[in-house]
């Protein structure tokens, strides 16, 4: 069997910056810490911060007073971040800094009057959060048939922001929508966009094209990861959504000569392991990485973990790389 990784797959800079505050908090403060609804969607990564010491919340009532508390890497509402400081809890900020950069983005369309219009799904925790940070009503849409039923009038001052898990090519068509039914339309520039959605989308399509099918690895509750099999789809390829090796069924690629994979953006890279490891016990396995996007991006960590530091030697899940991984299955 030939399997094509993805590339780029799995993690993005926002959800190392999440997991790496989680990690120093414990260095530095000590276990247990608290954090507000899981650091990112990921079981995996979640049980391995569990084991370190890290307990994951839903509200903040669930913190006794002055515990370390931080915040998932989806955001928070500004009502949250309120609580948190009348309770004088220590709040450490894990809001990825693109998710943060919409939150500004929508008050500066509120502060000069306009109505702002968020497309994302509902129930979303990062559509929860920015709609909570923004003063005044955001309207939320998620499809066309939402922006036709908007109560606002054709000449309305209207904004429209996007939650970071929507690709250009998501959101396209309600953008489009959106310049129809108002005359007055402003919106952040397609530069804006998440790099690593858009990237991750952009290397399925390619990959749909040399594979029988495709194995994406990523949890049910992640809206990045449904999506990217939601492409494999609808490129006429056989997508499956797994979380790892275990929930492979052999039936999907029995007939598979040449088998992709791909990761969503919490998704950590020894899963993309487990899961070949799973392929193999099926029979040989030769392991290739298709060319794309290499991205190199980092964000600052608070300031008041720079000094917490992983132990020496300690393995990352983002250490290991394609050639090794590559060279490492094939051999086996």
């Amino acid at each position: 069997m030939q399997v094509i990784l993805a590339q780029p797959r799995g993690f993005c800079a926002g959800v190392v910056r999440a997991i790496e505050i989680v990690d120093r908090a414990l260095i530095k403060h000590g276990a247990p810490v608290y954090v507000r609804h899981e650091i990112v969607h990921n079981k995996h990564v979640v049980e391995s911060l569990r084991k370190k010491g890290a307990r994951f919340v839903e509200e903040l009532d669930e913190v006794p007073g002055d515990a370390v508390t931080i915040f998932s890497a989806h955001g928070v509402s500004r009502s949250v971040i309120a609580e948190a400081q009348r309770r004088e809890l220590h709040a450490i900020d894990a809001t990825c800094p693109l998710v943060i950069k919409v939150h500004n983005q929508g008050r500066q369309y509120a502060a000069a009057g306009r109505h702002v219009i968020l497309i994302g799904h509902a129930g979303h925790p990062e559509v929860e959060g920015t709609m909570g940070q923004i003063p005044g009503k955001v309207l939320l849409v998620q499809d066309e048939a939402e922006v036709a039923q908007l109560d606002l009038p054709a000449d309305a001052p209207v904004a429209y922001i996007t939650q970071t898990t929507l690709s250009v090519d998501d959101t396209r068509n309600i953008i489009a929508a959106l310049h129809r039914r108002f005359s007055n339309l402003v919106g952040p520039s397609t530069r804006d966009i998440c790099y690593a959605t858009q990237n991750r989308q952009s290397a399925v399509r390619e990959l749909s094209g040399r594979v029988d099918v495709i194995l994406v690895i990523g949890a049910t509750n992640s809206s990045n990861s449904n999506r990217l099999r939601e492409i494999g789809t609808e490129s006429g390829v056989p997508s499956y959504l797994i979380a790892d090796g275990s929930e492979l069924d052999p039936a999907w690629v029995r007939n598979a000569d040449v088998v992709g994979i791909t990761a969503g953006a919490s998704a950590p890279e020894d899963m993309v392991e487990d899961v070949i490891a799973a392929l193999r016990r099926l029979g040989p396995v030769n392991v290739s990485v298709m060319e794309g996007i290499e991205e190199h991006a980092e964000f600052r960590l608070p300031a008041e973990l720079a000094d917490a530091t992983l132990a020496p030697g300690a393995r990352r899940t983002t250490d290991i790389s394609d050639a090794q991984l590559a060279g490492q299955t094939a051999a086996g």
